[in-house]
């Protein structure tokens, strides 16, 4: 990956106006050949020109990598817990303490009876444990992490963080493919320009609303890759993937909104770019979410007034 290192200065100076053009994908394609799927894609830019690029994944990426998010569904996560818990009581001797598991609809109660008070709290905290211990595991096997709303609600997401980290590796080749689209000293904001023309112009899915979705909807990169839809959760992953793969060690960050998300990235802002500062390091900000052309470092006029609102909440890009 020694292609990224070249961009790391940054001089291409871009227009402040947001562009109100849609994107258009004008063809899309994907077949098997031998160890890998080749993609196609063209699609029209923001100046009106035919854009098009072409990359293969490989066989082992598409075949491992996760494709469908389940929906977070809470009387399976509720089961699953259950089986967990009662695997855990069966394991005490009925001389040394008695554990009964009792499940209700919302809720599950854990009842011990011991000899010694001491010995009974030891086994509630070892159960208490066990319990959260279960729940944890639940959410990493299907990808969900707990967040928390800019209004201070909690809920369930995708790991959005989880699918970038795991899937940059795999898309190192269709990173590559929109490096070869430069030309001359065209520099990361003539490749992140060209990204986002390539990312936006890719059908979208609306996100209704993240804290009752219950992750239905979202798409991990590969899923969005091969059925050409996703929403702007589904396509700020994907991007930060992609982005991820060119920029190595470079410092961005998820950004979410009630019912969108966009991205930022740590380099230099010109002083026409939309920024934001999280923990003293800026990010300049972009949106891969379509369809409108919006040119990297602008967003929406919607995006701005939520922005200013504080109605928002940051992830790290690791």
């Amino acid at each position: 990956m020694n292609y990224i290192a070249r961009f790391m200065s940054v001089i291409l100076v871009l227009g402040i106006f947001v562009s109100e053009v849609n994107a258009e994908q004008t063809r899309f394609s994907y077949s098997s050949i031998d160890n890998g799927t080749r993609f196609e894609y063209q699609w029209i830019d923001g100046t009106g020109a035919s854009k098009e690029v072409t990359f293969t994944l490989s066989s082992d990426a598409l075949n491992t990598a996760p494709t469908v998010q389940p929906n977070y569904r809470s009387p399976i996560m509720m089961r699953h817990m259950v089986v967990a818990l009662q695997k855990e009581a069966q394991s005490y001797d009925p001389r040394d303490a008695i554990v009964r598991i009792i499940p209700s609809r919302d809720n599950i109660d854990i009842e011990v009876k011991a000899r010694q008070p001491a010995r009974q709290q030891e086994v509630i905290r070892a159960m208490n444990m066990a319990h959260k211990d279960a729940y944890n595991a639940y959410l990493f096997e299907n990808y969900y992490m707990e967040f928390t709303t800019s209004f201070n609600q909690k809920g369930i997401k995708p790991d959005h963080a989880r699918y970038i980290l795991e899937t940059t590796e795999a898309l190192i080749p269709a990173s590559q493919a929109f490096y070869e689209k430069l030309v001359g000293n065209e520099d990361a904001r003539a490749y992140l320009n060209t990204l986002l023309g390539w990312v936006q112009s890719i059908p979208y899915d609306p996100l209704n609303d993240r804290l009752s979705s219950n992750g239905a909807g979202f798409a991990p990169p590969m899923g969005l890759l091969l059925q050409n839809k996703g929403d702007c959760d589904s396509k700020a992953v994907l991007t930060s993937a992609l982005v991820r793969a060119f920029l190595p060690d470079t410092s961005m960050i998820m950004v979410f909104l009630p019912k969108h998300a966009l991205l930022g990235v740590a380099i230099n802002p010109l002083a026409h770019e939309e920024t934001l500062v999280v923990n003293d390091e800026i990010y300049v900000l972009y949106e891969p979410t379509g369809p409108a052309l919006i040119p990297f470092g602008q967003v929406s006029e919607s995006t701005k007034r939520q922005l200013l609102t504080g109605r928002y909440t940051t992830e790290t890009v690791n």
